[in-house]
């Protein structure tokens, strides 16, 4: 066992600190983007996005496969586009975007582990009655060890005066 210290990793030597984003169809989505965003401004740092594409069940021809594939793959740069016009408006910034296809979860967790850069996960939490969310729920629990960032999770119904008041 060596007495020297582990080399710091780039987000450690960086004072560029990134604030990720997982882009889905949740109302409160718009939260955790206005947090992260302010926050991101606040210290100097950047946002980035992850859109992940469910996976696209074979097909018995692969030409409707391959054509499933590219319309789930143009709606998610339209979606991504869309949430980047409001990170640029709110850090001056234009965010770094990055979509996968698979699990949700396990590419999220396959993104930070891979990306010595991303410094903070930033994800709201939804409001309804059955509970934060299946992304919130397995990260602050069961995946919380696996996690090398911190986890930022923001109150789903802040508004936004609320969320400018936080960060």
């Amino acid at each position: 066992m060596s007495d020297k210290p582990a080399a710091p990793t780039a987000a450690e030597t960086s004072s560029e600190r990134t604030f990720l984003v997982v882009v889905d169809d949740t109302p409160e989505l718009l939260v955790a983007i206005r947090y992260a965003s302010r926050r991101a401004k606040r210290t100097g740092g950047k946002v980035a996005m992850l859109y992940v594409i469910d996976p696209i069940e074979p097909q018995q021809w692969a030409a409707v496969g391959e054509l499933m594939k590219q319309e789930a793959r143009e709606q998610a740069e339209e979606v991504v586009h869309r949430f980047s016009e409001l990170v640029l408006a709110l850090t001056g910034t234009l965010p770094r975007t990055i979509v996968r296809e698979g699990n949700r979860r396990d590419e999220l967790l396959k993104l930070i582990a891979e990306d010595p850069g991303i410094s903070v996960l930033v994800l709201a939490a939804a409001t309804g009655p059955e509970g934060p969310g299946p992304l919130v729920s397995a990260l602050a629990s069961k995946y919380a060890s696996t996690l090398r960032v911190p986890l930022t999770i923001v109150p789903g119904n802040l508004t936004e005066a609320q969320i400018d008041a936080i960060s």
